[in-house]
């Protein structure tokens, strides 16, 4: 076979595969892996886009929890299936920016992941049980001071971003506070309702109802503005923390190497139902909004993200294990 010959089956087999997958893709459920435990704000990002996803793409997602571990084993799940469209994940700043500079020994790479689009951006919120004396930071500052070791606070697990605000808070507070991991926010708040934690600076999605209710009591958000959902509860700029700013994030990702055309179609199809006002409206209740960025946005921002939170953990002092 000459060169010539060898070229162009090789472009006939490219272009016949981009057509099959452009053209038949999906052709059977998808598998959408939750990193972790049930009742968290990633779990809530990918319920209230599975079924609208289903009807657009014709075809079932089904969620599927895979949680533990700082939502390494959903993410080593994820890797491992084939790259063909029919397993993806919702990520989130955790597994896919802070978690690169926590473990020395992370069995997975950021190559190994290929970003779809952003689902979700909002801001953290800082709770205490509502029995708990503390009505802002800064007495809740000075409690933790008068009584050092004595106060914790509970995290959806080592890396996430409610977990590195926590260490944030002790870094900038100079406060000595114990961190207690969980599973998922859902498993945290269950403890932080029954007084088992002190605190906890929390996805806002996820406390929202709890704040609502009254069951949770809000000290302050991480977003640089005030949330429109909780007009009167102050930044933690505000609260003296001109420093402190974080925003969570949640997004689809596919295996590495899926084609291009696959990709694309599930992005298409993300960015329509994220658009859709019932998906708006559901976001903005929880306090956050949909990012919807292209791919190559998409991929540009984790990048950046991880580099971000390289220096966090550097300043905060955190031990990598």
């Amino acid at each position: 076979m000459t060169n010539f010959q060898i070229i162009f089956a090789s472009m006939a087999i490219f272009f016949s595969q981009a057509v099959w997958a452009n053209d038949i893709y999906p052709s059977k459920p998808i598998r959408m892996i939750v990193p972790a435990a049930a009742g968290g704000t990633t779990d809530i990002a990918a319920r209230t886009i599975a079924d609208p996803l289903a009807k657009e793409l014709g075809q079932s997602v089904i969620v599927d929890i895979r949680a533990g571990a700082a939502a390494i084993i959903g993410t080593q799940a994820l890797v491992a299936s084939p790259p063909d469209g029919y397993t993806i994940i919702m990520g989130n700043i955790g597994p896919n920016a802070i978690n690169y500079s926590l473990y020395k020994n992370l069995p997975y790479k950021m190559e190994d992941l290929e970003p779809v689009t952003m689902v979700l951006a909002t801001p953290n919120v800082l709770v205490v049980n509502a029995n708990f004396p503390a009505k802002t930071v800064s007495e809740l500052v000075s409690l933790a001071k008068a009584n050092p070791g004595q106060y914790s606070f509970a995290s959806s697990g080592r890396g996430q971003s409610i977990h590195m605000s926590g260490e944030m808070l002790k870094f900038q507070a100079g406060i000595d506070v114990t961190h207690v991991p969980y599973k998922g926010a859902g498993p945290a708040l269950v403890d932080l309702l029954g007084g088992q934690v002190t605190m906890m600076i929390d996805n806002l999605p996820s406390s929202m109802p709890y704040i609502k209710s009254g069951k949770l009591r809000a000290l302050a958000v991480t977003s640089n503005k005030r949330s429109p959902e909780l007009p009167e509860v102050p930044t933690m700029i505000e609260s003296g923390f001109k420093d402190f700013e974080v925003t969570a994030w949640f997004g689809i990702f596919a295996p590495a190497k899926t084609p291009a055309p696959v990709i694309d179609k599930l992005y298409l199809a993300l960015k329509k139902v994220l658009n859709t006002p019932e998906v708006k409206s559901r976001l903005a209740e929880l306090g956050g909004y949909a990012p919807a960025e292209t791919p190559a946005k998409t991929k540009a921002f984790v990048i950046a993200e991880k580099k971000k939170w390289e220096q966090l953990v550097l300043n905060a002092k955190v031990q990598a294990e």
